[in-house]
């Protein structure tokens, strides 16, 4: 079994539910979910049962087209208040990740687009047509940023990645890891994984080493706190990285502890590439200083993963989901239109990005 095989998000074949992979549950079960009413969506989301900036937009768009599809009555204002507040309530379970709002937004503006020249079943269609164009266009992005990415390896490289940003935080391929699988389509059989474990919630153990492993490439897991003398012994010559929002100037926020390894990277020199969709750079903030960092409950520290407490009780715990890695750090940006180098904001510039991306 090889997890580029999986579905991480879809449609249901009758088109009422969306179905999503649980990865909480991953790597020891792998069970598909359908949804199909606000408060399970919501969920999935802000539980991480579907998680990965490309695929909770997927599944952002997905899932406002299956509750789109339960309104009731003709008056096409109710249902646009309907959309509008169906909308918001989905942005608010991720804050961070900017693909999560983009495909919202992006669903909205079809909406609006056609509001006056279809009626309300044309609509749903029509919303739906929109939502499979963004999971097809996000397999599509992710294969190119793997290409691009693929073109700055070498046989028999060893590469850090931090947390997972593979073919199950898309709808296939992945953004960090689409370089490796494009590798394996080449015949490389050389390269080296190293899987940072990702605390507190373990992406890097439970995701991107089973993904890794399973396709058949070499893969070491590392604790946290281990990538600085795996750097030092010589074991790494490139780190690549995901995002769930990058800002005009360069600086990205992703998963907590990232930005302790793009600082390791730059002490040995190792070089630092982050890997996204055009959608997750948000040309409207000009720093990281302006990304919203998600906070999460204080018992995935202290007793989430253990079958006892392991931290004394009433302790203080500070939990942020995300850090921002400052731009100074990062050696490229690598997107599906090519590889952004510094200055960030001119790169962009010359990719077509726009202050009005969103």
């Amino acid at each position: 079994m090889n997890a580029l095989g999986l579905e991480t998000v879809n449609i249901s074949e009758d088109r009422t539910k969306l179905v999503i992979l649980d990865q909480t549950l991953l790597p020891n079960e792998i069970k598909y979910l359908e949804l199909d009413d606000r408060e399970s969506i919501y969920e999935a989301i802000k539980k991480l049962r579907v998680r990965g900036a490309p695929a909770i937009g997927v599944a952002a768009a997905y899932g406002i087209y299956v509750l789109m599809r339960k309104f009731s009555g003709d008056d096409k204002s109710a249902f646009v208040e309907y959309f509008r507040r169906e909308k918001d309530y989905l942005i608010s379970s991720r804050p961070t990740a900017v693909n999560l709002s983009w495909a919202l937004r992006r669903m909205e503006r079809v909406l609006e687009d056609n509001l006056s020249v279809m009626n309300l079943p044309g609509l749903v269609e029509r919303l739906g047509i929109e939502a499979d164009a963004i999971r097809n266009e996000d397999i599509a992005l992710s294969r190119s940023i793997g290409e691009h990415g693929f073109s700055l390896l070498h046989h028999g490289d060893g590469i850090l990645t931090h947390c997972n940003a593979g073919t199950l935080a898309t709808a296939k391929y992945g953004t960090a890891l689409a370089p490796v699988y494009i590798a394996l389509e080449h015949g490389w059989n050389d390269l080296h994984i190293f899987c940072d474990e990702t605390r507190p919630l373990l992406q890097g153990a439970r995701l991107s080493a089973f993904e890794m492993q399973t396709a058949g490439v070499d893969t070491t897991l590392i604790c946290d706190n281990m990538a600085s003398i795996t750097m030092k012994r010589g074991k790494i010559n490139i780190v690549f990285v995901g995002a769930d929002r990058v800002a005009a100037n360069g600086d990205f926020a992703n998963k907590i502890g990232t930005s302790g390894v793009a600082i390791l990277a730059k002490y040995y020199d190792i070089p630092f590439y982050c890997l996204a969709p055009s959608s997750t750079i948000d040309m409207s903030i000009r720093s990281g200083d302006e990304i919203p960092i998600e906070e999460r409950a204080a018992e995935e520290v202290t007793e989430m993963w253990y079958s006892r407490r392991m931290a004394p009780e009433g302790v203080k715990v500070s939990n942020p989901a995300f850090d921002v890695t400052d731009h100074s750090l990062v050696t490229g940006i690598i997107t599906e239109k090519g590889i952004a180098y510094p200055p960030f904001d001119k790169a962009f510039e010359r990719m077509g990005l726009s202050s009005d991306i969103l």
